[in-house]
């Protein structure tokens, strides 16, 4: 017999991001951000293998971050749209998790699945930071895709990606919540 748990349920069920560029002080204090790290950390992980691994940036991180972005699109010749989005991320963001995922060798555990394992780590990071009163954002962009980039920015080795970065704050406001896919139709039952 199933033993539910409405609290969870009710807060999985409201749970909503705020957007980043709308986070105000303060941020957690390393002390406050390591137990929403060791529940984020509790994602399936597919074979005990850890595939991946977690950057903390704080407030000069992220100045040094929006210089890189900025001279990096510039040295691809990105427009100055992408460049400003870019550099954005990080010159209004105070504190981020930085998720990498970082596969590792295995006979039995595909490389999908740890890669899903990291996006796994992403959520829960979103919503460990968001029950213990926190506001999250989970954010990537181009600056996260681009492999010079993060292999400078965060010592990405080849075969490594950024999964994510979610930034957490307090959110200036509520603000709205977004409109939610309708089941109908998005959900199947059965085969057709």
């Amino acid at each position: 017999m199933p033993s539910p748990n409405p609290q969870a349920f009710a807060f999985l069920a409201a749970r909503r991001s705020h957007p980043a560029k709308q986070f105000v002080g303060p941020v957690p204090s390393r002390e406050a951000l390591k137990p929403i790290l060791e529940v984020a950390l509790r994602v399936p992980d597919h074979g005990k293998l850890e595939p991946w691994r977690l950057i903390v940036l704080e407030k000069p991180d992220m100045a040094r971050l929006a210089t890189l972005a900025a001279d990096h699109a510039t040295a691809i010749g990105a427009d100055s749209e992408k460049t400003a989005k870019a550099r954005g991320q990080f010159d209004m963001g105070q504190l981020a998790v930085v998720v990498i995922a970082s596969p590792k060798p295995s006979d039995k555990v595909p490389l999908i699945e740890q890669t899903l394992s990291a996006g796994a780590l992403c959520f829960g990071l979103l919503n460990a930071a968001q029950a213990a009163g926190w506001g999250a954002n989970w954010l990537s962009g181009w600056p996260s895709h681009d492999h010079d980039f993060i292999a400078s920015a965060f010592g990405c080795a080849p075969g490594e990606t950024v999964a994510g970065i979610v930034h957490l704050g307090t959110p200036a406001n509520e603000g709205a919540d977004r409109p939610r896919p309708d089941l109908a139709r998005v959900v199947q039952w059965g085969l057709a």
